[in-house]
Formats: C-alpha cells, structure tokens, sequence
C-alpha cells in the first residue's frame, strides 16, 4: 500500500514529499546560470531509462514535509525556487505556490507535463516524455519546452510535441547526458537548419555542482 498516498493533507497541498532541497546555479534551459533554490519532490511514475534521480521515484521513501517548512527554507536563499522531481505535478502545488508568492519568491517549475496543472506559476518548463505525454493544460501553459535528444528518432519527437505547446513558448534541445559525444554534433547542426530552436546544456555538469 502507498502509504503517502493515505495522508489527508496530502491531497490538500499542506504536506508534500520532500527528497531535497538545496541552493545552486540553474544549468538548463532559459533561466541558466541563474541562482535558484530547488525543491524536489518525490513521487515519479513516468519512468525515463534514463533518468539520473531515479531514487526520487517513489514517493515512499521520501517524508512528508509541511509545505511551510519548505518555504521557510527557501526564503533564506534568493528569489528564485525551482520545483522538481520525481515529477512534481503528481501533487497538489497550489499552497505551496502561494506560500513562496507570499514571500516575494519566482516559482519555477520543471515538469514532464504527464498530469494537470497545479499551482500559480511565474516560469514552466515543459520536459515532455514519450512514456507519458502532457496535458492540454501543460501545454497551453508552458513558458518554455524543452525536448531530451537522445537518440535520433527525438527530433521527430521533438517537433511534434512543438506543434502542441502554445505559440509563446521557447524551445530548447538539450542532448541527453551519456549520448553527449555522439548526439551534440547533431543537435548543433539541426538548431542552425531550424532556428527557431534553441540549444541548452546541463551547465551544471560541466561547472560540477548540484
């Protein structure tokens, strides 16, 4: 049984399950090199291969944190919270979306869009996967898509998934981590035949950090 699941508030948004929260430099996407104060979420059942926080998948092994207590923490480093996963539309974002507005903090947010939108949110970040695609809400709502090029066949993937998101929306390609060597070269030259993409690096890699 899923014992988060079971917890009233949960469902209420006054409690979320916390896996971490640390402050850093943004490295993907629009806002990098940005500092940011990240709050990820446990609880992820869209299940990417290739995911490099696999341990954020079930929400179970991650405590159930009241939503005050997150902002508490993230008002002491910047302006700027970046929510995450796990994938963090798996819960209700609406308290904790105010909470940080209360306290003069920009709520980002990096979703696969696999579930409705919750929340009020200054920047989203559109990640889609093949394994569960967005929500029309997602779509109509994202600030910004960024497709994982991984092998080939996500550029077509990538475009169809351009095609659904709203017309003000940036779009990026980042090349999935371990295919770095193989897939860059190709994303460079698909970005100059079609510019209306744009390219983003997981700076933070590079830099080291968190």
């Amino acid at each position: 049984m899923n014992n988060v699941m079971q917890n009233p508030e949960l469902k209420t948004g006054l409690v979320l399950p916390l896996m971490e929260q640390f402050y850093t430099i943004q490295g993907e996407g629009y806002y990098t090199g940005s500092a940011a104060y990240f709050i990820r979420l446990g609880g992820c059942d869209v299940g990417c291969h290739w995911c490099d926080v696999k341990e954020s998948w079930d929400e179970n092994l991650h405590p159930l944190t009241p939503v005050d207590h997150i902002v508490s923490h993230a008002q002491q480093h910047g302006k700027l919270a970046v929510i995450t996963g796990g994938e963090p539309l798996m819960w209700n974002l609406d308290v904790l979306t105010a909470e940080l507005h209360k306290k003069g903090i920009q709520t980002n947010m990096e979703t696969s869009g696999a579930y409705e939108l919750s929340g009020e949110w200054d920047w989203i970040c559109l990640s889609p996967k093949k394994t569960k695609l967005p929500t029309q809400s997602v779509f109509d709502a994202a600030h910004e898509l960024k497709c994982i090029i991984y092998n080939k066949n996500d550029f077509k993937f990538a475009e169809e998934q351009a095609a659904m998101v709203n017309d003000k929306a940036l779009l990026f390609l980042q090349v999935e981590w371990s295919k770095r060597d193989e897939m860059l070269p190709l994303v460079v030259e698909y970005v100059k035949n079609n510019p209306k993409w744009r390219i983003s690096t997981q700076t933070h890699k590079y830099l080291d950090i968190p």
